[in-house]
């Protein structure tokens, strides 16, 4: 049952992250940095702490007394992380959304998942899966292999991607923002900034990882205080606070630096814009963001924090934006072989999904 509900609420959360660009699109007259600092301020600023106090009494006191370099080092893992988010509308201009999406989303998935696996096999702690382990057990085979089979998926939709613009000969395309990006194809600078924002994003993992103490002591106090009642759901809700400050730090520098450079500052003055629409949508597009991270917390109540929860986590992400490709018609125009491709990417991101979950019912 834990394993059913554990996937069921990832699923939640990667739909609300596949589907959370789209109130943007209703965004009217504001360029990408404005609309995205605008959502933001309510995915980093108000909604975390909103969620914080609705689900976990005293959470702001787990956070003054944690210490000062668990603090430090999951703030530092969430700006970094902010960082490679930013990053991966560079990666979409310079190798086109199908393959810089592959590539980034490929890696941030592997680092995610694998890396704390890798780290807590020379340095292990109590509660936590390593590599060894998962590989010398059956269900720990299972989820490498849902990872494995999820990569494959990726590369798949990729190659439907590129297939894609070759057949419509787009010179501009649709980022994971869904903001407008002119395609400057440079293989070699597109590779080293994909890879590099690969790598940066899979820091919120780590971010979850450094502040996992103040997870563990919102859990133990809602034990206490609720008995044989098993893992608390909204344990890491705490700790999404201090990793969307780090995040929020990097991505407000990149915004203040775009709106100087194109002038967009003045989008809050410009007339004939629907500011008060605007801003519901961005807040409304802002609060959907932030629920993956709600969704995923309470299915890595389930799971742990281990690949499992990021597998599918990213994989649910992939499945659910492709989906809305298919929706909004983007892929209207194409031959029948390149739906062909996009479906088996699709089919198999699905078995990955399915791969994962079983190795899980079977921990």
């Amino acid at each position: 049952m834990n394993a059913l509900l554990g996937v069921l609420f990832h699923f939640l959360g990667g739909f609300a992250s596949g589907s959370f660009y789209m109130p943007y699109k209703k965004v009217k007259g504001w360029e990408w940095e404005t609309f995205w600092l605008i959502g933001g301020t309510f995915s980093w600023i108000i909604v975390p702490p909103l969620a914080a106090y609705l689900t976990i009494p005293g959470f702001w006191d787990i956070i003054q007394n944690a210490s000062s370099s668990i603090i430090g080092l999951t703030f530092l893992f969430g700006a970094l992380w902010g960082i490679g988010g930013f990053m991966y509308g560079l990666g979409v201009r310079y190798l086109g959304v199908a393959l810089g999406s592959s590539i980034m989303l490929g890696l941030t998935m592997v680092i995610g998942s694998l890396v704390p696996s890798i780290f807590y096999e020379f340095s292990p702690q109590a509660g936590k899966d390593n590599i060894g382990l998962m590989l010398s057990e059956t269900w720990g085979q299972f989820v490498l292999l849902g990872l494995f089979v999820c990569v494959i998926g990726i590369i798949i939709s990729g190659k439907a991607g590129v297939m894609k613009d070759k057949e419509l000969q787009n010179e501009t395309t649709i980022d994971t923002h869904g903001a407008a990006v002119k395609t400057e194809y440079k293989f070699g600078l597109g590779l080293t900034v994909a890879i590099i924002s690969g790598i940066l994003s899979a820091c919120f993992n780590f971010g979850l990882e450094a502040g996992k103490p103040m997870a563990m002591v919102a859990n133990e106090a809602w034990k206490v205080a609720n008995p044989d009642q098993g893992e608390f759901l909204f344990q890491n809700n705490v700790t999404y606070i201090v990793v969307l400050w780090g995040g929020m730090a990097s991505n407000l520098i990149g915004c203040l630096y775009l709106a100087f450079k194109n002038k967009s500052y003045t989008d809050y003055t410009k007339k004939n814009v629907p500011v008060a629409k605007n801003i519901i949508f961005c807040a409304l597009a802002g609060t959907m963001w932030y629920l993956q991270f709600f969704f995923y917390g309470m299915g890595e109540s389930k799971l742990g924090n281990g690949p499992s929860s990021w597998i599918l986590h990213m994989a649910f992400i992939i499945l659910i934006a492709n989906l809305w490709g298919v929706i909004i018609k983007e892929w209207k125009g194409v031959s029948k072989k390149t739906i062909t491709t996009i479906s088996v990417g699709m089919f198999v991101l699905l078995i990955s999904i399915l791969i994962v979950g079983y190795g899980n019912s079977l921990r």
